[in-house]
């Protein structure tokens, strides 16, 4: 698989109160802080990685430590970064605020400067049986989905930022895969079926959307599939949809039907929620199938 977006280096504050609190309060005590790699697409590709799926990064590294940092946890990691490329800024980066139930609210920055040049999608770049993207960077991503397609790719999603695009995107990926404020937002609709079932016009194909500790929910055609969450003791539940979009894919290279991908994928992040941080939460293959043996 090959996984074309954004990277960055998180720095993890977890405080004793939820973030709402700590605001209202204008101040509050940091528990601990400790800086850990992730970014959505990063993550997925490290994840589809720890799942034994031959994983390609396609993405722009800066060039102070942070960059380094995460470019070393990829290739760690068995990531090929052949057509990865190394811009001078920082990298991006993100404070995470993580409360006492493992819910998180991401602030981030990055700079203007890293912008993938169009010759890293050139020639055979994307030449592989998914290919993930991101909205971080809406035209990167429209221009990676519509080379992957040409190239008999299918290509997977994540979804989370309204834009002008946006429609333009779902359009444009074979498997789009939402986050569920997006996807209520786009459809009108706070019901997760009939978001799906209106959001129909603008893709044919399978669509997905993540609902959080409701679990999962996909349009196959005209039949609807949800499948519930895996209730665990979060004490993270950052890079949690990145890692269900990686088994997501894991099950689409492995020809599952539409509710054991969901399953597993649910299995996925659910062991992710039980550690700290996006990269560095991603599960093996085999932590999963005991997750759900255990199940």
């Amino acid at each position: 698989m090959i996984g074309v977006g954004t990277n960055s280096v998180d720095q993890v504050v977890s405080l004793p109160v939820d973030v709402a609190a700590a605001v209202d309060a204008g101040k509050a005590r940091i528990v601990a802080r400790v800086s850990l790699c992730g970014g959505q697409t990063a993550t997925v590709t490290a994840a589809c990685a720890r799942f034994g799926l031959a994983s390609r990064y396609i993405g722009v590294f800066g060039s102070d430590e942070q960059g380094a940092m995460i470019e070393r946890a990829l290739h760690e990691r068995g990531v090929d970064l052949s057509r990865a490329v190394r811009s001078d800024a920082p990298n991006r980066s993100a404070v995470i605020l993580l409360d006492p139930h493992g819910r998180r609210t991401v602030l981030w920055h990055r700079s203007e400067t890293l912008r993938l040049p169009p010759a890293s999608l050139a020639g055979d770049a994307l030449r592989g049986r998914v290919v993930h993207v991101d909205d971080d960077d809406p035209d990167l991503a429209l221009a990676a989905a519509r080379q992957g397609r040409a190239m008999g790719a299918s290509v997977t999603s994540d979804l989370e930022h309204p834009s002008d695009s946006v429609e333009t995107l779902v359009s444009a990926v074979t498997h789009p895969i939402f986050e569920q404020r997006l996807a209520r937002d786009l459809a009108g609709e706070a019901d997760p079926e009939r978001a799906l079932r209106r959001l129909r016009r603008l893709n044919g194909g399978l669509l997905c959307v993540t609902l959080g500790e409701q679990g999962s929910a996909a349009l196959d055609g005209d039949r609807f599939h949800h499948a519930p969450a895996f209730p665990v003791e979060a004490v993270d539940t950052t890079g949690a949809g990145d890692v269900f979009r990686a088994g997501f894919i894991h099950g689409l290279l492995r020809g599952w039907a539409v509710p054991d991908r969901l399953r597993f994928a649910n299995a996925a992040a659910a062991v992710s929620c039980t550690k700290v941080g996006a990269m560095p939460s991603t599960p093996t293959l085999d932590e999963v199938d005991q997750f759900l043996k255990r199940r």
